[in-house]
């Protein structure tokens, strides 16, 4: 089960093309965009979002293709939902982590590990941007156009074993996330595109029963 797990929270990850229009933003761009990110995710109470997830792998020529629906409310709940092309969903709450897997239910204690906590923390911080802790990566910010990059390398060298970076692409009006992707010790790597988003609608509590 806990090797499920594992996957799971590896398959939480610019494409090429826009690898090689990024350009490095100043100092004060840094400041300006950390700001405006700040502000946004300040306010962010709820959020619901569909996805779509590549999950690409050296071996295979064509990426995994997987969607579903996310779904975040303050201060730490998430509600992440496979749909195609199977019923997989995990949900992070009171420092557990409730699976569902097509009906068969079982939990984990987030407490009884460092990584698990470690990366719910990380999850949560993707999702609602809220991630720019020098304490615990190195952070390189770039600009792409109509977007903003940020990479954040762990320090962690537990962590490390398991996300070699992470890198976040924010819309630049919106300034919040619309695409996560985690690249693996290896040269594999997840990226997840999030689509109509709804910021702050009512979400009830008894959606994060699993």
């Amino acid at each position: 089960m806990k090797t499920k797990i594992y996957l799971f929270l590896l398959l939480m990850n610019i494409g090429t093309a826009a690898v090689a229009q990024e350009q490095k933003m100043s100092d004060a761009e840094i400041a300006a965009f950390k700001q405006d990110v700040n502000v946004v995710s300040k306010k962010i109470k709820t959020l619901s979002t569909d996805f779509v997830q590549y999950k690409h792998l050296d071996f295979l020529s064509k990426d995994i293709e997987t969607s579903g629906k996310m779904i975040f409310k303050e201060p730490g709940l998430l509600h992440w939902q496979y749909k195609k092309p199977y019923n997989y969903s995990i949900v992070f709450k009171s420092g557990k982590i409730l699976i569902n897997d097509e009906g068969k239910k079982s939990a984990v204690d987030i407490g009884n590990s460092k990584i698990f906590g470690r990366i719910n923390k990380l999850i949560v911080g993707s999702v609602s941007g809220n991630m720019f802790d020098e304490k615990e990566f190195t952070i390189s910010y770039f600009k792409l156009k109509g977007q903003n990059l940020a990479k954040f390398i762990p320090k962690d060298a537990t962590l490390k074993k398991y996300i070699k970076q992470i890198e976040l692409t924010f819309d630049k009006e919106e300034a919040t996330v619309v695409q996560v992707k985690l690249l693996e010790s290896s040269e594999d790597y997840t990226r997840i595109v999030l689509k109509n988003k709804v910021i702050n609608a009512k979400i009830d509590d008894s959606v994060f029963t699993n």
